[in-house]
C-alpha cells in the first residue's frame, strides 16, 4: 500500500515538473483567469439582474463595512472612508442647495492637483448624478478654454493653488456663463465662489437616492482628454461600465485589502483616478496620495508609509533609476509596480537597484475598449495572451501602411491580419459586450477612431493607433504609435495642435511638428520644423514667450528646424519621416537648428557642444 501511495506521489510530483517544463506560467495563468472569471462573472450578474452597480455603490460599500480604515493618506494625514463619504456628502449639499445649483446630468468641470478634496468633490458630485470632466492642470488659456466648451461643463471647481490659471480667462468663462468655484475660503477674483467655507458648514447626512435614480451603466461619469490627431484635445466618454472595468486591475492583478498603494501620478488621468482611486475602493485598501511625483522623497515616502505597491510610468522608473544611488536602497516593503511605458533597459536596471519587485506592466488606452496585462512580469511584454485568455479578450493585429498612413486591404476591400511575431496596426471589434463610448462634442471625433468593413461588411473595430506585436510564447508587444502624436513625459501631444500654436506668429508661414527620439529618456521630445515668411527672421525670445503661454511645458518644441521647402505626400500630408530620423543632430542637418533654452527664455542656436551635453545628460530634458 505504502509503495503504491509512493509511486502515486512520485507520479505527480513528475506530472507537475513536466507540466511546469511545458507550461512555466500555468499556475500565474490559473490565479490570473480566476481572478478576472470573478469579476467578469459579477458584471455578468450585473446584466442579468439589471441591478446597476457603480464604483460609487462600491465606495459606499467599504465605507460601511470599513468606516475607520484609513482611505487616503496625504501628507502624513490619514482620512478614512467614514471622513471622504462625510465630507463627499458636504460637497453634494452644498450644490443641492445653492441656486442655481448643479442638478443629475450636469456636466461639472474639475481643475484641482492631487489631494483628498479632489476625491471628495469628484464623489460629491456624483453623488447627485452629475458627470466629472477632469481637466488637466498644465493646460492654460486656449486648450482650456476648449476642455471646457467640448465637455460641456457649465461649473467649474478649482483647486486654490490654481486660481491663477483661471484668472486669465475668467472673462471668457463667465461670457459662456459657466460659474467659478475656488476650493478655498476666499478669493480675490470678482464673481467667483469659494467652496471650502461653504462645505464645512454643510449637513454630512447622506445624499437622497432619487438623485442617482436616471444612472445605468452606460451613462457618463466621468470624461478624461486625451490627446490625438485632431489637435486639441478630446472630452473621451467613461461610463458607469468602463469605471467599473478599470476599477478590477488592482484586484486581478493581485493587489489585496491589506496593500498600501503609492500614488503619485496625477489623478486628471484615467490611471491614478479610475485604476488607482477606484482601484483601491473596489479592494479596499489605503492608497498614500502624493501631491506631486518626488524622485528624492519616492523611496522615503514608501518606507516611511510601509508602502507595498505603487502606479508608475516608465518616466518614473527612469527618474527614479537616474537618482544617486544610495546605502539601503532594497530597505523597503515594496513588493508590487503597476503601469505602463517603461523600457526594457529602465527595467532591468530598475529591478537591480531596488529589488525583487513585480513589475504589472499593462496597456489600455483611456478611451479604447481593449485592454492586456503583464501579470508574470515578462520583461518588455504589455500584456499576456493565451488561448483561455482570447475567450474574453477579442482583437485582431492587421497590416499597416506606414507611408499611408492607413491599415493595408486586398483586392476585396479586407484589412489582412499579421503572422506571430510580425508588428500589425491593434484593433478591437465594437460590440455591445465591448463597446466604444467614444467623444463629447462632433460625433467626427468618434467616427475618426473607427474602422468599417475590415473582414466582412457590417463589421465595425476600434482603430487604437497603436502597432504592436505578438510573440510565439503568447506575449503582446508595444512596438510604436500611429497619427499625429508623440508622447513625452508620461503626456500624449498632438502635433497639429503644437503646430496650430505656433502658426499664429506672425512671421511663421508654415510649421510642421514631430516627436524625435533622444537616448536614454522615455517616449520622443517635441520638434518643428518652420518655414518663415518672405523677409522674416526667426525671433527665438518671442516664440518662445508664445509656446510658454499657450502651450503645457511637456508639448512647446525643445527644437526648432527652419526650411525653406517641405516634403509633401500625395495627399498632401507634409512628410515627417526623414525629420524624424534625422532628430536634431546638427552634424547631420545644415539648415538652420534653434534650442530651447529655459535659462535664456528663448530659442538659442544648436551647437555641437549642446547636441553632446544633452546625449551626455549635462543638459536635461
Amino acid at each position: 500500500m505504502l509503495a503504491v501511495a509512493a509511486a502515486a506521489v512520485a507520479g505527480a510530483i513528475a506530472l507537475l515538473f513536466l507540466l511546469n517544463l511545458t507550461f512555466p506560467y500555468l499556475c500565474e495563468d490559473a490565479r490570473f483567469v480566476l481572478r478576472a472569471s470573478k469579476f467578469g462573472f459579477r458584471l455578468l450578474n450585473v446584466y442579468l439582474t439589471k441591478k446597476v452597480l457603480t464604483v460609487l455603490d462600491r465606495f459606499a460599500h467599504q465605507a460601511q463595512a470599513n468606516p475607520d480604515k484609513t482611505f487616503l493618506l496625504f501628507e502624513g494625514r490619514p482620512y478614512t472612508y467614514r471622513d471622504v463619504d462625510s465630507r463627499s456628502n458636504r460637497v453634494a449639499h452644498v450644490f443641492l442647495q445653492h441656486q442655481p445649483g448643479v442638478r443629475a446630468g450636469d456636466t461639472v468641470a474639475l481643475l484641482m492637483s492631487n489631494e483628498p478634496d479632489f476625491v471628495c468633490v469628484w464623489f460629491g458630485l456624483s453623488k447627485l448624478g452629475c458627470a466629472v470632466a477632469f481637466l488637466n492642470t498644465n493646460l492654460r488659456v486656449r486648450s482650456l478654454l476648449h476642455c471646457l466648451d467640448s465637455s460641456g461643463a457649465k461649473t467649474l471647481i478649482v483647486g486654490a493653488d490654481l486660481v491663477d490659471v483661471v484668472e486669465d480667462i475668467l472673462t471668457s468663462i463667465k461670457e459662456n456663463n459657466i460659474s467659478v468655484w475656488v476650493m478655498g475660503k476666499s478669493c480675490t477674483l470678482h464673481g467667483v465662489n469659494t467652496l471650502a467655507d461653504k462645505v464645512e458648514e454643510a449637513p454630512d447626512r447622506p445624499v437622497p437616492a432619487s438623485w442617482q435614480s436616471t444612472i445605468h451603466l452606460k451613462s457618463t461619469f466621468l470624461y478624461i482628454f486625451t490627446s490625438g490627431t485632431t489637435g486639441l484635445p478630446k472630452a473621451a466618454v467613461i461610463t458607469q461600465l468602463q469605471s467599473l472595468r478599470a476599477s478590477a486591475g488592482f484586484c486581478i492583478f493581485g493587489v489585496t485589502k491589506d496593500d498600501v498603494i503609492y500614488v503619485s501620478l496625477p489623478l486628471y488621468h484615467g490611471a491614478a483616478s479610475l485604476l488607482g482611486i477606484c482601484g483601491c475602493i473596489e479592494i479596499g485598501a489605503t492608497l498614500v496620495l502624493k501631491k506631486k511625483f518626488s524622485a528624492s522623497q519616492f523611496w522615503n515616502d514608501c518606507r516611511k508609509y510601509n508602502v507595498t505597491c505603487f502606479q508608475y510610468i516608465g518616466e518614473l522608473c527612469r527618474y527614479l533609476c537616474n537618482q544617486p544611488k544610495t546605502e539601503g536602497e532594497k530597505n523597503h516593503q515594496v513588493r508590487m509596480a503597476l503601469g505602463n511605458g517603461i523600457r526594457t533597459d529602465v527595467w532591468k536596471e530598475f529591478l537591480q537597484r531596488f529589488g525583487n519587485i513585480k513589475m504589472c506592466e499593462f496597456y489600455g488606452a483611456t478611451e479604447g475598449n481593449i485592454f492586456f496585462m503583464n501579470y508574470t512580469g515578462k520583461l518588455g511584454a504589455v500584456g499576456r495572451i493565451t488561448s483561455l485568455h482570447k475567450v474574453f479578450l477579442s482583437y485582431k493585429l492587421v497590416k499597416y501602411d506606414v507611408q499611408q498612413e492607413k491599415p493595408t486591404r486586398n483586392e476585396q476591400g479586407q484589412c489582412e491580419k499579421v503572422s506571430t511575431g510580425e508588428t500589425g496596426l491593434l484593433i478591437s471589434p465594437v460590440t455591445k459586450w465591448n463597446p466604444f463610448s467614444g467623444y463629447a462634442g462632433s460625433k467626427k471625433f468618434s467616427e475618426q477612431k473607427l474602422l468599417e468593413n475590415v473582414f466582412k461588411k457590417g463589421d465595425l473595430y476600434f482603430n487604437t493607433g497603436d502597432l504592436m506585436s505578438e510573440s510565439q510564447d503568447g506575449y503582446i508587444y508595444f512596438r510604436d504609435r500611429i497619427g499625429d502624436t508623440f508622447r513625452w513625459k508620461g503626456e500624449n501631444v498632438a502635433t497639429t495642435e503644437v503646430a496650430e500654436i505656433i502658426g499664429m506668429l506672425d512671421f511663421v508661414e508654415e510649421a510642421n511638428v514631430y516627436g524625435v527620439t533622444v537616448p536614454g529618456y522615455e517616449g520622443r521630445i517635441g520638434m518643428a520644423a518652420i518655414i518663415l515668411k518672405p523677409v522674416q527672421e526667426l525671433d527665438g525670445k518671442t516664440i518662445y514667450n508664445h509656446v510658454v503661454k499657450y502651450l503645457p511645458s511637456y508639448a512647446c518644441p525643445r527644437f526648432l528646424r527652419i526650411q525653406e521647402s517641405m516634403e509633401m505626400t500625395g495627399t498632401f500630408k507634409r512628410k515627417k519621416i526623414n525629420l524624424v530620423e534625422e532628430a536634431f543632430n546638427p552634424m547631420i542637418i545644415t539648415e538652420p537648428l534653434y534650442f530651447l533654452d529655459v535659462s535664456e527664455k528663448s530659442y538659442i542656436s544648436m551647437t555641437e557642444q549642446i547636441y553632446n551635453d544633452i546625449l551626455s545628460f549635462k543638459i536635461k530634458l
